[in-house]
């Protein structure tokens, strides 16, 4: 299979990095506009399957002849470009994933597209990072050994290993994104309805095994598809994990207007965005650098299955790979896009349209591929019998 790759951002660049191990895999494209970094990684990963192309995403033309070339087309550009990237392959015949964007409406502009899609013979997946991403896989694969659920619980964190005051976090996406994610507000269910709530709020304590005191509270984009999916639930929710105090100090940016996208102050006459010095001031700050960061995951699926009560709870904790400086954001984000993307081009997907991960990726052969790249998932069956 030939795949195409767009962006050649970290993300794009790491999932690179897996698909030419694949003996599968007999060509990779990736595509951006600076070729300066891409070139970079090429040299240090000697690989002649892969081929650099230089893209102007905002071209449609230049972007349709580029993603022509795949079987597969794997979107790590920004959000913004989703729905462009989906339109386009459903237009030439390719399949395409992408790595998620539910604020703005981005990933219900692509599933939009579902007969257009089907009709077509393509496989589009939005969302498929981590949160959303992984989290939605592992909440289908649980969901499907139930014969009734109740509830959905999920947590994940993007974390330094080593936390330095005075926020204790480091960025592993962009911070532009983290402040849409804490001041959007979140979509839960409860007691069966779907309800809007702030984001930074309900904080609680949670714990895993080797790091200090923890804490989640809601943020937005996290439920994502999952309360379209399981409309039927008493319970869905999507909490953010950082260290103890995180969400106070957030809060009191949030409270003062600082990451408002809206606010603006006029500073010797210029209009100046109060958001744009907060992202510019803070960014060299919280770059992860050198430092380790882990990626923590708790998804808990409860219902009834064969009669009983059962709940199907997922962890998952990895860290850097300091061998090939791959961050466990990049270790669990593009990966799991690799995956994916692999397994459309052998035929293991083979469910056309627009779906989401939860209704099409095989959650026991993910959790497989996922533990061959050290990337290792535990489940834990808890049951009981029922009480009459």
């Amino acid at each position: 299979m030939k795949v195409v790759v767009l962006g050649a951002g970290l993300m794009g660049k790491e999932a690179v990095r897996d698909l030419v191990k694949s003996d599968e895999v007999t060509k990779v494209y990736l595509a951006d506009l600076n070729l300066r970094a891409a070139e970079d990684f090429a040299e240090q990963l000697m690989n002649d399957k892969l081929n650099l192309l230089q893209l102007d995403a905002t071209n449609d033309l230049q972007l349709q002849e580029v993603m022509a070339l795949g079987d597969v087309v794997i979107n790590a550009l920004f959000y913004t470009f989703n729905e462009k990237v989906a339109r386009i392959a459903v237009e030439i015949g390719v399949h395409s994933i992408d790595l998620g964007g539910h604020i703005g409406g981005a990933t219900d502009a692509v599933l939009e597209l579902a007969d257009k899609a089907a009709a077509k013979g393509v496989t589009i997946i939005p969302d498929l990072g981590v949160a959303p991403g992984m989290i939605n896989i592992l909440t289908g694969y649980g969901a499907g050994k139930l014969d009734k659920v109740d509830s959905i619980k999920l947590y994940v964190g993007g974390i330094p290993v080593k936390p330095e005051p005075p926020l204790n976090y480091n960025v592993v996406f962009s911070l532009e994104g983290v402040f849409d994610h804490y001041t959007d507000p979140s979509h839960v269910i409860r007691n069966g309805k779907l309800l809007e709530i702030p984001s930074l709020s309900e904080v609680e304590s949670i714990r895993f095994d080797g790091y200090d005191e923890l804490e989640a509270f809601h943020t937005s984009g996290g439920t994502s598809t999952l309360t379209k999916t399981f409309p039927g639930v008493q319970t869905l929710e999507y909490k953010t994990i950082r260290y103890k105090g995180h969400a106070e100090k957030f809060q009191l940016l949030v409270d003062l207007g600082l990451l408002s996208r809206d606010n603006v102050v006029s500073i010797g006459g210029q209009p100046v965005k109060v958001r744009d010095v907060m992202r510019e001031q803070l960014s060299p700050q919280l770059r992860l650098g050198n430092k380790s960061d882990a990626v923590l995951l708790r998804v808990i699926v409860s219902g009834e299955a064969h009669g009983m009560p059962a709940t199907y709870e997922y962890n998952l904790v990895t860290e850097k790979d300091l061998s090939v400086n791959e961050t466990a954001m990049a270790r669990a984000t593009a990966n799991t896009i690799s995956i994916v993307a692999q397994m459309i081009g052998n035929g293991t997907i083979t469910k056309r349209g627009v779906h989401p991960p939860e209704n099409i990726v095989p959650g026991e052969q993910y959790i497989e591929e996922m533990k061959k790249r050290g990337v290792v998932i535990e489940e834990t069956v808890k049951t009981q019998e029922a009480h009459v």
